[in-house]
């Protein structure tokens, strides 16, 4: 028996369960096709929510943020502490799935479980228990998320050796880690564990972490890093992790050994493109195995379309979501959203947080733009002192001739938070004046952005007070 839909999203992550709730608003039938037991993807069981949830309980359970206020440091067992952080991890798991599953439920989409792969005349044949359910429909939109990238040579099979996803369902206590890659993940992980009192190594080939970032922030960040115990080891080149008769040994191209009890690899993440059948029908992908798009997010195939992290970067779930709800525009000529946001915010849940819109100085320069920053860092903003949160800083790129905004970067606790405000100024195509005439309330941590706009408006005019 075929079944036959308007819309059949295969994958219920952020970019699927978006996507067809959008076009199921709209009055379209709509199937979504979950391989895993339950909705989500890996935003919800083992990226993106479980890790935040893993950094807060770790700030929580030992007062990180605190110690150096009130002169308290909280000491764990391993065992105890490794229970608490997956207790509070499926607890969340379990509170975002069911919204999901809520959400699904209640725009009338049918979330149909098992393995989809694509077949002629738009077909969708899900493969469940030994037996396949043809789905047919007009359009189809592919969804199907990323997974971690196991770089070639690393011993994943060792019990020590992690990926990212695996280190979220470990039981094991905590010990000494490798973390390989300087990326969002990898800060984050090793900022977590620096919180649990972990000694980290922070390992990566390139020059600096997060390489996308602005690189003043950058580099602040890996000072924070290294001010709290974690190794951080750049220009390392490749790393080759193997076990002998002392335990894992990790050998550096440019340094080590180095011998933790424990290694996490994070070293970027792949689209689950294989087994869905893209060849046969005509969807190409690249050299990576992301699916081709063009900007109305169709694929090489007539009614295919794709969104996500199975197209590649930003890889972010925010981003992944418009995509979603833009591609179920495009598909049916829903006349409500037909572009992405062009300044989408980008945020690292280190400890500290970095976030970041707009251009950094370095894309200033190759642009060649005349231009100026302004910093107002938090050990001079009130808020920041109360709550013994004092690192970092707003930073403002702007044009020196007409004090344009151009990019807003933050370094410090809630910079996630703080950003929008940068990224609606942008969007106004505000200078930094908007900053100086707006009234903050006091404190506020976002009082920073009229200190910084006060910043940047002296140095412009040479009038820097130092």
């Amino acid at each position: 028996m075929t079944e036959h839909f308007d819309f059949v999203v295969i994958g219920s992550g952020p970019a699927g369960e978006k996507a067809a709730a959008k076009a199921a608003y709209f009055g379209k039938s709509v199937a979504i096709v979950e391989r895993s037991p339950l909705p989500g993807g890996a935003a919800v069981s083992n990226a993106g929510i479980p890790t935040k949830t893993l950094r807060e309980t770790a700030l929580y359970l030992t007062g990180f943020r605190r110690r150096d206020v009130y002169g308290v440091r909280l000491e764990l067992m391993p065992d105890a502490t490794v229970e608490r952080l997956r207790c509070r991890t499926d607890e969340v798991i379990r509170t975002m799935t069911e919204s999901v599953q809520r959400n699904i439920e209640r725009h009338g989409i049918e979330l149909i479980h098992g393995h989809a792969r694509l077949g002629p005349g738009r077909q969708v044949i899900v493969s469940n228990n030994g037996s396949d359910h043809v789905l047919r429909a007009e359009r189809i939109l592919i969804a199907t998320g990323s997974r971690p990238f196991h770089p070639p040579g690393i011993p994943f099979d060792d019990p020590d050796v992690y990926d990212s996803e695996r280190i979220i369902k470990t039981d094991q206590p905590l010990r000494s880690t490798l973390v390989v890659g300087g990326g969002p993940v990898g800060c984050e992980y090793a900022s977590i564990f620096a919180a649990l009192g972990v000694e980290v190594w922070l390992v990566d080939r390139a020059e600096r972490l997060l390489p996308f970032a602005d690189s003043e922030m950058s580099h602040l960040l890996a000072e924070s890093f290294k001010g709290v115990g974690i190794h951080v080891v750049l220009n390392a080149g490749g790393a080759s992790i193997e076990r002998d008769g002392q335990g894992l040994r990790a050998d550096l191209l440019n340094g080590g050994p180095i011998r933790p009890q424990q290694v996490l690899m994070a070293a970027g993440r792949v689209g689950n493109t294989e087994d869905l059948g893209l060849e046969s029908v005509g969807v190409k992908v690249d050299e990576r195995r992301r699916i081709v798009v063009d900007d109305e997010f169709r694929t090489t195939a007539e009614g295919i379309y794709a969104a996500g992290d199975v197209i590649g970067a930003p890889s972010l779930a925010s981003v992944s979501m418009e995509q979603g709800r833009v591609a179920a525009c495009y598909a049916f000529d829903i006349p409500f959203r037909d572009t992405l946001d062009p300044l989408a915010p980008f945020g690292v849940y280190s400890i500290p947080e970095l976030a970041m819109v707009g251009l950094t100085e370095e894309a200033a320069t190759a642009q060649n733009i005349d231009y100026e920053v302004g910093r107002g860092w938090f050990s001079r903003n009130t808020r920041a002192n109360i709550a013994g949160a004092t690192e970092g800083l707003v930073k403002l790129v702007f044009r020196r001739d007409s004090r344009e905004l151009l990019g807003v970067h933050i370094l410090g606790d809630l910079a996630a938070e703080l950003i929008p405000h940068g990224q609606s100024a942008l969007h106004q195509g505000a200078t930094i004046e908007h900053f100086i005439h707006s009234t903050y309330n006091v404190p506020t941590l976002s009082e920073a952005y009229k200190y910084a706009a006060y910043d940047g408006l002296q140095r412009a005019e040479g009038k820097v007070i130092r």
